[in-house]
C-alpha cells in the first residue's frame, strides 16, 4: 500500500503527457482562421521565371515584387503594367514558409504619366499578414484562392539588406532595346566610358537587338559588368515606338520604358548606393572630377538631405565632326554604329523652352520615376548643370 501513491502519481503524470501530446497534434491539424496549411510543394506551386507575367483573370501584367516597408501600413511593392480601363479590386496572397495565409487587400496605384496609352505602369502595395515569413506573393481577384496551384507566384526580392560594405557604388539603368537595335560601336564606347568613370554594373532591358550587338551583350555579361533582363513585351501587347498615344498609337509608351526604369530602381535598391537613369545614347559625365565617386562625395557632403540629383541634358549633334579626324580609326570601319568620339561639339541649350534632365538617384530614397523626373521621393532633389 505504501507504493500506491508513487505509482498513482506516475500514472497521472504519464496520462497528462499523453493528453498534452494529443492536444498538440489536434491543434496542428485543425483549421486555423489565419493560416491554411497546404501540401508540401504546393505553395509556391508555380514560380514565374519570366520578366513579364500575365495576371490570371485580368488584362494586367506583373513584372516583379520587392520588399518595401517605407510606406506606412505596407510591406511589399508589386510592379506591373495594368490596363487603365480594367482596374479592379485585387487581393494580395502570400506564401509563408510553404503555407497559404489569409489574403490582404491590395492598394493599386497607377502612375500618373501614361501619355494617353491604354496600359500604365502600376504599383500594387501589399501588407504581409502577421507571423508570415513571406517568400512569394501573387494577386487574386477574389479574397480566397480556389486552387493555389493555378497561380503564378512572384518571389519577394530585397528581403534582406546587404551590409553597407557589400554594396556597389554605381549602377546604370538603361531602358529598353527594341527594333533590332544594332548600334554596336556606340554601345561599346558608352559602356567603356562608364567603366572608366567608376560604374560597377549596367542593367539593360532587351526586347530585340541585332546579331552583332547580341554577341557584344554576351561578352559584357560574361565579364560581370552587364546584366541583361529579357523584356518580351511584344509577346503580350502592341508596344509603341513613340512617346505619345495620339501620335504613335500602341498600347504602352516606348516599349514600357517607365516600367523598366522603375523596376531597375528597385532591382538596385539593396545592392547599389547610386543609380544613374538614362538612355543608351546618353552618358552622365563629370567634368570637374575624374570619376563619379569623388563627384558624389562632394555633392552629398554639400546636400546631405538630397536623394535625387537632376543632371542637365546636353546634345552633341552627330552631323558635326571633330576636324582633325584623330578619332576616325580604320579598325572600326566594319563595326556598325556611331563613333561618339568624333562628335565633340555641344549645342547651347535653349532655356526658354522645356529642358530635360537626367538623374542620379539614391534608390532607397526614390519611390516612382516618370520621364526625366522622379515623381515621389523620400528625400529632397538637387538640380545641377555641372554635368553633361
Amino acid at each position: 500500500m505504501k507504493m500506491a501513491k508513487p505509482v498513482k502519481g506516475k500514472f497521472l503524470f504519464l496520462l497528462l503527457l499523453i493528453v498534452c501530446a494529443i492536444l498538440s497534434y489536434l491543434y496542428k491539424i485543425s483549421p486555423n482562421i489565419n493560416q491554411k496549411t497546404v501540401a508540401s510543394g504546393l505553395c509556391p506551386s508555380s514560380v514565374s521565371k519570366q520578366s513579364i507575367t500575365p495576371l490570371k483573370n485580368t488584362k494586367h501584367l506583373l513584372v516583379s515584387a520587392y520588399m518595401d516597408q517605407r510606406v506606412p501600413g505596407f510591406d511589399v511593392r508589386i510592379i506591373g503594367m495594368f490596363r487603365r480601363d480594367s482596374i479592379q479590386s485585387l487581393h494580395c496572397c502570400f506564401c509563408c514558409s510553404g503555407a497559404l495565409v489569409e489574403t490582404t487587400p491590395a492598394n493599386v496605384l497607377q502612375h500618373p504619366d501614361n501619355f494617353g496609352f491604354p496600359f500604365v505602369t502600376t504599383d500594387v502595395m501589399c501588407r504581409i499578414p502577421q507571423n508570415c515569413n513571406s517568400t512569394h506573393v501573387t494577386l487574386l481577384t477574389q479574397p480566397r484562392p480556389e486552387n493555389a496551384s493555378i497561380y503564378a507566384w512572384l518571389p519577394v526580392r530585397n528581403r534582406k539588406t546587404k551590409r553597407e560594405d557589400q554594396m556597389m557604388d554605381f549602377t546604370v539603368c538603361i531602358s529598353n532595346l527594341f527594333g533590332d537595335y544594332n548600334n554596336v560601336l556606340q554601345f561599346a564606347q558608352t559602356l567603356e566610358m562608364y567603366r572608366l568613370i567608376g560604374v560597377n554594373r549596367v542593367v539593360i532591358y532587351n526586347t530585340s537587338c541585332g546579331p552583332e550587338l547580341d554577341r557584344l551583350l554576351h561578352h559584357y555579361v560574361q565579364e560581370g559588368f552587364l546584366e541583361v533582363v529579357p523584356w518580351p513585351i511584344d509577346k503580350h501587347m502592341n508596344p509603341s515606338r513613340g512617346w505619345l498615344f495620339s501620335e504613335h498609337g500602341g498600347d504602352i509608351h516606348y516599349f514600357g520604358q517607365l516600367t523598366t526604369l522603375n523596376e531597375c530602381i528597385y532591382r538596385s535598391m539593396e545592392r547599389s548606393r547610386y543609380v544613374l537613369l538614362n538612355d543608351i545614347d546618353e552618358i552622365i559625365m563629370p567634368y570637374q572630377e575624374d570619376s563619379l565617386k569623388p563627384l558624389m562625395e562632394r555633392l552629398q557632403t554639400q546636400h546631405k538631405d538630397v536623394g535625387v540629383f537632376l543632371i542637365e541634358n546636353h546634345i552633341f549633334p552627330k552631323k558635326h565632326f571633330e576636324p582633325s579626324g584623330k578619332f576616325h580609326l580604320a579598325r572600326w570601319n566594319g563595326v556598325p554604329g556611331i563613333n561618339i568620339l568624333e562628335h565633340v561639339y555641344r549645342e547651347t541649350p535653349d532655356r526658354t523652352i522645356y529642358h530635360p534632365y537626367k538623374m542620379i538617384v539614391r534608390p532607397r530614397y526614390a519611390e516612382k520615376w516618370i520621364h526625366c523626373l522622379v515623381l515621389f521621393q523620400f528625400k529632397f532633389t538637387f538640380k545641377s548643370n555641372l554635368l553633361s
